[in-house]
């Protein structure tokens, strides 16, 4: 298996386990952890997605970081 999907397994683990946590109460959707969950995850499927030619794909994972980077960043300011 090429390491490029490698990745992309590892990336969509990452974004189902950070949806997943939050589902069950473990996780808050304000939480560091989850943003940096989603974007590790969309991270690792854009390169997946790109090497693949999905674009489509490539586009929702792009959206996403472009959702959580500036909310983390947000958050990381507001922190003591």
């Amino acid at each position: 298996m090429p390491i490029v999907d490698v990745v992309g397994w590892l990336g969509s683990i990452l974004v189902v386990a950070a949806y997943a946590l939050n589902i069950y109460g473990k996780l808050s959707a304000e939480s560091t952890p989850y943003y940096v969950l989603n974007i590790a995850g969309s991270g690792a499927l854009i390169v997946n997605t790109l090497y693949h030619h999905a674009i489509p794909s490539m586009v929702v994972n792009v959206v996403w970081v472009g959702i959580a980077l500036p909310a983390l960043l947000k958050k990381l300011k507001k922190a003591p």
